[in-house]
């Protein structure tokens, strides 16, 4: 038994807290136990030069961490001068699942900036900034829309992401630090409504790993998306 008394493939207390941040085009905070990210939306005309004129739009994302997010405090990046290499892969990450399931043609040239910010992190920070980044950009679409500023829906579907490991050749679903810390194999799904794999990251931390091993994770894990996007639709619906 896991901590909180969670079974191997029990999630975290899942929670998405809409209109988080007032000021934002859309908004969310996105709980995943004790790991919570702040996801905003902002909408802007200003285009990447290679998009300029093409009719289409761009969806992006950056992706930060509070200095005392984590047990020991961190630098600020723009005290170091540069954005380190974890950060800048998680947010091209963030960035690319997202835009898997964006029309960018129905879009219109305008940018969505997606901005994930961790106040609290206790392992898979990437994985709920795309969950609740989903949502800060469909309640933004959904503005847009509703100003007809676009006429057709760009988001095809529903995506969400979800960390699972190995531990002791058992599969654990939604690591927390410390398992994540323990774990044999890490891993990260990124998968649509209709369960398509958009991205897997999967790394043999203390032993190598089989094709069933594999298997038996992304199973486990598409259940999981359809819990996760169970909850988004309730939270954009309500």
């Amino acid at each position: 038994m896991r901590k909180n008394n969670r079974k191997l493939s029990d999630l975290r207390p899942i929670e998405i807290i809409p209109d988080f941040i007032k000021n934002s085009d859309s908004s969310c905070l996105v709980k995943f136990g004790e790991t919570q990210v702040v996801c905003t939306a902002s909408v802007d005309t200003f285009l990447p030069r290679w998009l300029v004129g093409s009719g289409k739009g761009w969806v992006t994302a950056e992706y930060g961490m509070l200095p005392r997010s984590t047990h020991e405090r961190m630098r600020r990046e723009a005290s170091l001068g540069k954005i380190g290499g974890r950060t800048s892969e998680i947010q091209r990450l963030i960035g690319r699942s997202l835009r898997s399931v964006v029309d960018m043609s129905l879009l219109g040239e305008r940018v969505i900036t997606i901005d994930c910010d961790v106040l609290n992190a206790d392992g898979g920070t990437r994985t709920a900034s795309i969950t609740g980044g989903f949502v800060a950009l469909k309640k933004c679409v959904n503005t847009l829309l509703k100003k007809k500023e676009i006429h057709k829906n760009p988001i095809k579907q529903h995506v969400a992401a979800i960390s699972c490991g190995l531990i002791n050749t058992k599969v654990y679903l939604d690591l927390d630090f410390d398992e994540d810390s323990k774990a044999d194999v890490d891993a990260n799904f990124v998968i649509t409504e209709d369960e398509s794999l958009v991205e897997i990251q999967v790394t043999a931390e203390k032993r190598i790993f089989k094709d069933k091993d594999l298997n038996e994770m992304i199973t486990a894990s598409k259940l999981a998306i359809k819990n996760l996007i169970h909850i988004q639709k309730f939270i954009l619906e309500k």
